[in-house]
């Protein structure tokens, strides 16, 4: 009970800091990268959706739960650069968040070594207090924030560099318009993205990859940073871990059940006081890719050869 008490008090005062560490860190950030950087969109060719359910630290009352959805696809057969949607919903204590994002990405060639991207996002957030007081007398403490709920536009902006041998660079900002809830005194404060990685492609066998990523993310005062390494077993399955600076350290695996569908979860397990309440972290991912398939050519045939 105190620690619960002690957390939800935790809670509060994160709320009503315009200082706090405000976004959300997804374990499976490879799956979640339309809403982190809006330059990624339709980078990958076909169409592609991932949903992410992430429970951080299972048993602890008011802990945060989220839900992503991410809807991508490359607009190369029929336009330029590629289109997608982002949404996702937080919850944490007595805090709602919500978030939709349209996305657009242009594609710069750079001579032969990659193609750079250039992406927006513009959508809406939605930002909720539903705190639930049990006060000890029947009187309302008026210093006790109330419910309430309130809109906000909001923007990402960011650049991503693919190079043709297999390593990317991607730089971003979430929040550029520092989008404020007048309703709840509560301003959101950009943020910014780091993201670098590398694909060994058949380098432990035909269709055996190794692949390295880093993550990093800041909002220029707290700073989170994640290496990841994945093992990428032909169309099978994949196996990683990941070391975060807050202490935490991540297993995922993941395998795909049927042509075009990705099925992986991960846990995180907190080396600190956390341990001692918490089951750990738990995430699930779904994603689904489409890839049209290459229409057969049709061949002519002179009349003199029927």
């Amino acid at each position: 009970m105190i620690k619960n008490l002690l957390f939800c008090l935790l809670i509060v005062f994160v709320a009503d800091s315009v200082l706090a560490q405000q976004d959300i860190l997804m374990t499976h950030f490879m799956f979640d990268k339309l809403r982190i950087n809006p330059a990624i969109t339709g980078v990958e060719e076909g169409l592609s959706s991932a949903m992410v359910y992430r429970n951080q630290w299972d048993k602890v009352a008011g802990a945060p739960n989220t839900a992503i959805f991410n809807c991508e696809m490359n607009l190369s057969k029929y336009a330029v650069g590629g289109a997608g949607l982002s949404f996702y919903h937080d919850a944490i204590g007595p805090i709602r968040q919500n978030r939709l994002l349209l996305n657009y990405a242009y594609p710069f060639q750079i001579g032969e070594s990659g193609v750079l991207n250039v992406g927006l996002g513009l959508g809406l957030l939605n930002f909720g207090l539903e705190p639930n007081w049990i006060p000890p007398t029947s009187s309302v403490d008026a210093s006790l924030p109330t419910a309430s709920s309130g809109n906000s536009i909001d923007g990402n902006f960011g650049v991503y560099y693919k190079s043709f041998k297999g390593y990317f660079v991607g730089f971003s900002s979430a929040h550029i318009n520092k989008p404020t809830i007048h309703t709840s005194n509560f301003t959101f404060e950009r943020h910014y993205f780091v993201n670098v990685g590398h694909r060994l492609s058949n380098i432990l066998g035909p269709k055996r990859d190794l692949e390295a990523q880093v993550l990093v993310m800041s909002d220029l005062i707290k700073h989170v940073g994640d290496i990841n390494i994945r093992y990428l077993h032909a169309n099978l399955f994949y196996a990683g871990l990941t070391a975060r600076t807050t202490n935490t350290y991540c297993m995922m695996a993941g395998f795909y059940p049927l042509k075009n569908i990705t099925l992986g979860y991960s846990f995180d397990l907190n080396a600190n006081s956390i341990l001692s309440a918490s089951n750990g972290t738990h995430e699930i991912v779904l994603r689904y890719r489409y890839i049209a398939p290459i229409p057969p050519s049709e061949k002519s045939k002179h009349p003199r050869w029927l």
